[in-house]
């Protein structure tokens, strides 16, 4: 049987997280910024020889809709938190998240214990503001998840527009660094960089986490023939 994980992108609103979501899944570069409530994709993939259903969610800003946050934060397994390299503000509003998304997980031991969830984080370089949001959304998931052991990957997007850049590579290292060495990438949307990276490392991330049973469900009496 395959394997199904849980994706979820966040990050603030224009950090290109239905951009790289699109990409990602249909290999085309959506140019017009379109306000997402919350959209859900699925696409299977091969990791490490291992074939994969990935549903990933694509959620609202951060500005938006937080009401729906704690929900898709106990659904998820991973997690891509997105900043754009344009804006500061989106990097900042992270940590906010990610603590969210701890607090979430730190209580969903007992309904939800067969549920793994990623989350993605994304951020863009042209505004700072959507660097420093980063901070709040982790925390938030690591609030929800109740650890800080949670399958999560912080995304600096639109790394095509160095022009416009405000916030450094180093920038964001040193926040993956403060996130428990948590995975980190600078990606475009646009340009196909690293976009792939994102999602096959939060899936690898879970497999460490929870690794695939494998050979053990070959015991089953039921076979498809």
């Amino acid at each position: 049987m395959m394997r199904e994980y849980k994706l979820v992108v966040l990050g603030s609103g224009g950090v290109g997280k239905s951009a790289l979501t699109v990409q990602f899944v249909q290999g085309i570069f959506v140019e017009k910024y379109d306000p997402t409530i919350e959209d859900s994709y699925r696409k299977q993939v091969e990791v490490d020889g291992q074939q994969c259903m990935l549903e990933i969610l694509d959620t609202a800003g951060t500005e938006q809709f937080t009401a729906m946050r704690d929900l898709y934060m106990k659904n998820g397994q991973g997690f891509a938190l997105v900043y754009s390299i344009t804006a500061q503000s989106t990097f900042n509003d992270l940590q906010d998240l990610r603590e969210q998304i701890l607090r979430v997980k730190d209580t969903d031991d007992v309904s939800m214990q067969t549920h793994t969830h990623t989350h993605t984080h994304t951020h863009t370089y042209t505004v700072q503001s959507t660097f420093n949001d980063l901070q709040d959304l982790r925390e938030q998931i690591l609030r929800v998840k109740d650890t800080d052991d949670v399958p999560m990957i912080l995304v600096g997007n639109k790394c095509d527009l160095e022009d416009e850049r405000v916030v450094g590579k180093e920038q964001g290292q040193n926040l993956a660094r403060q996130w428990n060495s948590c995975a980190f990438l600078e990606s475009s949307a646009k340009s196909k960089i690293n976009v792939n990276e994102i999602f096959y490392d939060l899936v690898r991330q879970i497999n460490r986490k929870t690794p695939v049973p494998g050979k053990a469900r070959k015991k089953s009496n039921c076979q498809l023939l």
